[in-house]
């Protein structure tokens, strides 16, 4: 199905946690109109998202944005020029999603368009296929955030295998959850990498997390832990904490770990084309790893792409309907969507 000006148009729409972003996408990667409405600041002050205040405020966002994103775009009449509304149904915070799910739902009913929901990771996933043309399967990609980390073997649209995930907090956890014990503003992951840049990372020592874990999946409570006692001893002594160096150290600890799982990947899979995505994603130590790595060929998204954002979504759900999959206006927000082995996300 193509609109009346034989255009195909994707309206993404993202709020799965604390930013509201509506993107519009030609094709499979023509970027239109994006927008995304950040509630950092107003979470900042708590230290991490309140979930309450994180869905009134996607509710204060989502209708303004839309119209910005159809003006800018060039959509005069969305029931003629839009061809397909996608939206992130899960995982994510169940008052966040349901916003967006509902809003989407309404504009697909009033504009009489199909819609079809997101699986949040396999929009980070397709942040990569943005920005690289070249990106074909299979592939391995990376989803490292603040609520994810994972690796997952991308065999074609909506055929993935999910090789390893965390056991208990993801990368982006660990730096927020240090950074905080560190005194350092949220969110910690930006700030704990700013500092790194003046910092040594062989000034401090810290555990290796994955010895005892089977397989390709991840830890990193006990980084986070062995950090945070760091932190107290030195304190408890009245030392100075060399922030620069601790931070160096931490970084450079938590992309040791990354890369190493990485590497096992592609031995396991002997897939060598490699992507990474996530806010950790635009960490820039671990983008320098990735990047310079010759196991592989790797591909990284803009930074402007790592973070939650609807044109992911978009891209995700054109090359969904695309491969044929199809929704309806029963869909559901789901806040524990799963992304299992050979899973078809969205349906």
């Amino acid at each position: 199905m193509l609109p009346l000006d034989g255009r195909f148009l994707t309206l993404g729409i993202e709020s799965s946690c604390d930013d509201t972003s509506v993107a519009l996408l030609e094709g499979p990667r023509r970027v239109l109109s994006w927008k995304i409405s950040s509630q950092i600041e107003r979470h900042a002050a708590f230290g991490g998202v309140v979930p309450e205040y994180a869905s009134r405020m996607h509710l204060e966002a989502i209708l303004p944005l839309t119209r910005a994103v159809l003006d800018e775009g060039g959509v005069a009449d969305p029931a003629k020029q839009i061809g397909l509304v996608a939206v992130t149904c899960g995982p994510g915070l169940m008052g966040s999603l349901l916003v967006g799910v509902m809003t989407a739902k309404a504009y697909a009913q009033a504009w009489k368009v199909p819609i079809l929901g997101v699986n949040h990771l396999e929009g980070h996933i397709y942040a990569n296929m943005i920005d690289h043309e070249d990106l074909k399967f299979p592939f391995l990609c990376m989803v490292v955030s603040g609520g994810h980390t994972e690796i997952v073997l991308v065999r074609g649209c909506g055929e993935y295998q999910m090789l390893g995930a965390t056991q208990d907090d993801a990368a982006g956890e660990a730096f927020d959850k240090v950074a905080k014990a560190l005194g350092l503003p949220y969110p910690g992951g930006p700030v704990i990498d700013r500092l790194s840049a003046a910092g040594d990372a062989g000034a401090f020592e810290f555990p290796d997390v994955l010895h005892n874990l089977e397989g390709l999946d991840f830890s990193f409570s006990g980084l986070k832990t062995a950090a945070i006692n760091q932190v107290n001893r030195l304190r408890q002594k009245g030392e100075e904490i060399p922030l620069e160096d601790f931070c160096a150290s931490f970084q450079n600890t938590v992309v040791k770990t990354l890369i190493a799982r990485l590497e096992q990947a592609v031995r396991l899979t002997g897939v060598k084309s490699v992507a990474i995505s996530g806010g950790v994603a635009a960490n820039s130590a671990f983008r320098r790893a990735v990047a310079e790595h010759e196991g592989w060929k790797s591909f990284l998204p803009s930074k402007m792409f790592c973070t939650d954002n609807a044109v992911m979504v978009a891209a995700a759900g054109c090359a969904a309907w695309q491969s044929g999959r199809r929704g309806g206006l029963d869909l559901a927000p789901d806040p524990a969507l799963d992304f299992g082995e050979d899973e078809v996300v969205g349906e």
